[in-house]
């Protein structure tokens, strides 16, 4: 038996409970009593299971008055005094009274009870017995379903993102393949298809990496034990990791800032991270420009800022670049040979850490990403200086 099914028994029985006591109380003197005889302690019992769901309950009377709704569904906004106030409650109410059971998804808007538009998952069941349509109380189970639906929403694009990102390499690769075997008399060709094989089968591990990675970082792995990390350490083999494509491009990397300083962390989750916004810099920087990495304390945090001076992120597009395979310009996509997922990666170790992590951009004038992680020991705290100092160090750093 399921969770929910489980749970509608325990609503049935003991909303049937309460319903007849209450019931009781409204006949006449002279009719007949119900075959049920239901004691006070019985009916404080039910009244008591209702009141510790988690779901939010609530059971209407013949009239649409509402008998009894239990503080989960109080919470919600839904019911006020003896009435529902959502009409698409109140539809479905009717239809279970008509037509016995039902389940159905109601939206309930954001103003009821000040947290937003939430969807829920509702269960109506009649009560009184029978298949005939007979007047009587109609119990509903209401189960947030929201981010259910979010995730459900969120994993379709991934499995339709995933299919779109693997089919460009592996397409190249099989014509490049093709065009090998059609240039076999012709050396200086095949040389030229056999690099950009190369190219493609390397964009193609790194995706299958950053995928295995993201997997990791959203809960397919516990998180390893967080142990002191110095943050120099995490810099330098980022930098290191990085130089080589910097070069490639004549883009310098200064680093600056504090020193010495320690979070609790996974040294190889935070690398990555740095690496992967350093990356982001030297992919986006025109060449013969300098990037930036500086370190300070403030606030309890570590900030990390790497800063650059590339074409910038639009405004309209700054709140999704950490979006799994988001892409500012996608014409882009090839030229640089990213894959889109280097920021969401990040923003999963920020937030695995207890951290976060910020862009400031402009177009045209550059970026800088602020990733902040917890300090290690509880002294280990800025000198409150003003919250654009590290761009400002790594400006000096640039110049």
């Amino acid at each position: 038996m399921s969770p929910l099914v489980a749970l509608v028994v325990g609503l049935v029985v003991g909303g049937v409970a309460v319903a007849t006591v209450i019931l009781r109380s409204r006949r006449d003197p002279g009719e007949p009593e119900p075959d049920a005889v239901v004691g006070p302690v019985e009916a404080a019992y039910a009244r008591r299971l209702l009141d510790l769901m988690d779901p939010a309950v609530v059971l209407v009377d013949v009239d649409d008055a509402v008998l009894l709704a239990n503080p989960s569904a109080r919470a919600l906004g839904i019911v006020r005094g003896q009435r529902l106030l959502v009409p698409e409650l109140l539809t479905l109410v009717h239809t279970v009274r008509d037509r016995g059971s039902r389940r159905a998804d109601v939206r309930l808007p954001g103003d009821l009870a000040g947290v937003g538009p939430r969807l829920m998952g509702v269960h109506g069941v009649r009560l009184h017995s029978g298949t005939a349509p007979l007047p009587g109380p109609v119990a509903l189970v209401l189960q947030d379903i929201t981010e259910a639906r979010r995730t459900e929403a969120v994993r379709r694009d991934f499995v339709a993102n995933v299919g779109h990102e693997l089919k460009t390499p592996v397409g190249a690769l099989a014509l490049l393949a093709e065009a090998i075997e059609q240039a076999a008399d012709d050396p200086e060709a095949v040389q030229r298809f056999a690099g950009r094989i190369a190219r493609e089968a390397d964009r193609l591990g790194r995706l299958v990496r950053e995928l295995i990675d993201l997997s990791r970082l959203q809960g397919g792995e516990p998180l390893p034990d967080l142990v002191p990390v110095a943050v120099d350490d995490v810099i330098a083999e980022a930098v290191d990791r990085t130089r080589t494509a910097a070069k490639a491009k004549d883009l310098s990397i200064a680093v600056g800032g504090q020193h010495d300083l320690v979070v609790r962390g996974v040294e190889g989750q935070l690398v990555t991270a740095v690496t992967n916004l350093l990356a982001n810099a030297v992919a986006y920087s025109p060449g013969g420009n300098r990037i930036a990495v500086a370190a300070r304390a403030r606030s309890g945090f570590a900030e990390i800022a790497v800063t650059d001076s590339g074409v910038g992120i639009p405004r309209k597009d700054r709140h999704r670049v950490f979006e799994r395979f988001y892409r500012v310009d996608q014409s882009r996509a090839s030229s640089t040979g990213g894959t889109g997922l280097g920021l969401a990666i990040v923003k999963h170790v920020a937030s695995n850490h207890g951290g976060s992590v910020a862009v400031w951009s402009e177009e045209g004038l550059g970026s800088t990403f602020t990733l902040r992680i917890p300090l290690a020991t509880p002294d280990s705290h800025g000198d409150g200086s003003s919250p654009d100092a590290v761009t400002a160090d790594s400006s000096k750093e640039r110049s």
